[in-house]
């Protein structure tokens, strides 16, 4: 826990002086693109242990990918992603090895480069849409409350798991404290953050943003489970590796980046 509470003392300041202060020099869209990177190398050494040459293939293919998504004033975002999906069907069809192998090894890389390569940076689109710094601001806001309020009331009065196969120590006591206390925290923040919005509507969308905040974790504790490690990493002390800080920013940024373009834009 000490580990935990350092590690978020020294990053969060950080983050928010980046996320205010660094959009005339792209700097939130640099941390995006490293953090990116390094997320991508996390996933690709758990699926990939054994095999190096297939770890740095993914990793290059999702570069690419999340490249293409955070270059500034490109029409369109996604123009990588086709011709490096075909890049790695073709890649692994004359790969070596054994036909079920290689195509169950295809579905790993592929996920790779879409989990991470491609729906992470939407947080990027996020932060370029009009008051795109408040919108980023209250999606971190609600995550990181659910996040912690989850945890604790997990912690005190959790009886009943939510997912054991998937997260054996996530309690429906847990998630429930976690979407009332994101609830109530983005509905406030919200006055702050964005004023113009409705509390009702700011209510909502914090709902939203919570349950696909608890669905990534989640789905980043399926595929630890998979590859049977703790944590993705150790690059953060108390938090483990980098997909384990960001797996539940992944899915809100996908509904925010969309959400705000169709209605706030």
């Amino acid at each position: 826990m000490r580990a935990r509470i350092t590690t978020a003392l020294l990053g969060i300041p950080l983050l928010i002086l980046i996320i205010a202060f660094g959009r005339p020099w792209h700097l939130f869209t640099l941390l995006v693109l490293l953090v990116t990177v390094i997320a991508l190398g996390e996933y690709f050494c758990m699926a990939f242990a054994q095999a190096r040459g297939q770890r740095y293939f993914g990793v290059f293919l999702g570069f690419f990918v999340s490249l293409a998504m955070l270059i500034p004033g490109l029409a369109q975002p996604d123009l990588l992603l086709g011709p490096v999906a075909v890049a790695a069907l073709c890649s692994y069809l004359f790969l070596g090895g054994g036909l079920e192998l290689r195509y169950r090894h295809l579905g790993w890389t592929l996920l790779g480069i879409i989990y991470l390569g491609y729906l992470f940076p939407h947080i990027v689109l996020v932060y370029r849409a009009p008051q795109g710094t408040q919108w980023v601001f209250f999606l971190l806001l609600v995550s990181t409350t659910g996040d912690t309020a989850s945890y604790f009331t997990g912690m005190a009065i959790g009886k009943r798991k939510l997912y054991p196969d998937v997260s054996p120590n996530k309690t429906i006591e847990g998630a429930a404290g976690g979407a009332v206390a994101s609830v109530l925290v983005g509905t406030l923040g919200a006055v702050f953050l964005l004023p113009t919005l409705a509390w009702l509507e700011a209510a909502l969308v914090a709902m939203g943003v919570n349950i696909l905040a608890q669905t990534g974790d989640l789905f980043e504790s399926w595929i630890k489970r998979v590859f049977q490690v703790k944590d993705s990493g150790k690059l953060l002390p108390g938090h483990g590796g980098m997909l384990d800080r960001i797996d539940s920013f992944i899915f809100p940024a996908v509904f925010m980046a969309h959400y705000v373009r169709l209605l706030h834009s």
